[in-house]
């Protein structure tokens, strides 16, 4: 048997070279993952990336082909999920229909055999924690949707577990609902120290609700770090597609030196204010967020550290989002890119319109190069 991990070194959560076969299907394959105890840690990708089976095995319900699973030092790859100090909350919720909200807080703690005062005092603690002492007595059908996901983390969280699952969350919210809920659960799980690991397909969820994100494809992790690394600094094509809205310039690299690189493609020359290690004349592409874009009908002033970078094009589309709108401008050499814009004005005359020729453009800080 293996060694205890020692928990100050290694993290809370250890995931060792974790594979998942399904015959000849690889779904989770080889992922190691070291999470801190007290972290909300996302998993993020597509349906069928392997994040759920994943996820199902840290719960137990599914067996690892290979690898290790280690919670606080201790080895529970092989454990039944009734011996795990874990909870799981589906994304149906799987609330008992027949019981009140009091009721299904409180089913999970008669199974452990608790005395009834101590049930009692911690039903009544996860109420006050959701903040649902007035619905103690209601069925799961009286109320909202919000409401009852709340219920579903009381009652995961009523049992004290050491690590939290949270399996697509607030996929059953609309969607005003999952941002405003975002904030309440996040604010939830930080006041009772619980470690967790959500799985979602959402990028805005994970973003504003983990501390970390693992972006996940064909049972592989792609990429792991903060929110704001995965997406100021994607280390694929994939991840820089799947993030957020992205522009995509292939090219091969022209220049290079220490302080300033310069990538040729169709579209033109553009200059990054930064050194690369890749050798001339490999096939990269320039990733360029549509924020990251100015766009106007005068040509910018040359000469500018902002504007140093620049293509023409004739608006195709806009989608007005009310903070923001996104244009759509197709290029002199007929590709197509993406560049939103905040709304700061409620007087919208002289704005760019439909069939404009207009001139885009950003800063050599603002785009990251990938490998093609």
């Amino acid at each position: 048997m293996t060694p205890p991990v020692p928990t100050d070194k290694a993290g809370f959560l250890q995931i060792q070279n974790l594979v998942k076969r399904f015959d000849s299907v690889t779904a989770v394959d080889d992922v190691s993952l070291n999470i801190g105890k007290g972290e909300i840690f996302a998993l993020l990708g597509s349906s069928g990336c392997g994040k759920s089976t994943l996820l199902r095995m840290l719960a137990g319900f599914e067996t690892p082909s290979a690898g290790q699973i280690f919670l606080g030092g201790q080895d529970i790859s092989q454990l039944p999920p009734y011996e795990r100090p874990i909870n799981m909350m589906f994304q149906s919720y799987a609330l008992f229909p027949h019981l009140s909200v009091w009721e299904n807080i409180a089913f999970g703690l008669r199974r452990m055999g608790m005395d009834k005062d101590s049930i009692s005092e911690r039903v009544q603690a996860m109420l006050d924690l959701v903040q649902l002492q007035k619905f103690a007595s209601r069925k799961p059908h009286q109320l909202s949707g919000g409401q009852q996901q709340r219920v579903a983390l009381a009652r995961s969280l009523a049992r004290k577990p050491q690590l939290l699952l949270l399996d697509e969350p607030l996929g059953a919210l609309d969607k005003k609902l999952r941002e405003q809920t975002q904030f309440e659960l996040v604010n939830i799980i930080e006041s009772i120290g619980v470690t967790c690991v959500m799985v979602t397909h959402d990028q805005e969820e994970a973003m504003t609700m983990a501390s970390r994100i693992a972006v996940m494809s064909h049972g592989r992790i792609l990429q792991l770090g903060s929110p704001t690394e995965v997406y100021e600094a994607p280390s694929c094509r994939f991840v820089a597609d799947f993030i957020g809205n992205v522009n995509l310039f292939d090219g091969h690299l022209s220049r290079t030196e220490a302080s300033e690189s310069e990538l040729t493609t169709p579209q033109g020359r553009f200059t990054l204010g930064h050194g690369t290690s890749h050798p001339l004349g490999m096939a990269l592409a320039l990733a360029v967020r549509p924020e990251k874009i100015q766009i106007d009908k005068r040509t910018p002033l040359a000469g500018s550290a902002e504007t140093a970078n620049v293509v023409s094009g004739v608006v195709r589309e806009i989608a007005y989002m009310g903070s923001y709108s996104t244009y759509v401008v197709q290029l002199t050499d007929h590709s197509v890119i993406k560049v939103t814009q905040t709304n700061r004005s409620r007087n919208h005359e002289g704005d760019i319109v439909w069939g404009d020729t207009v001139y885009c453009s950003w800063g050599t800080q603002a785009g990251v190069l990938l490998s093609s």
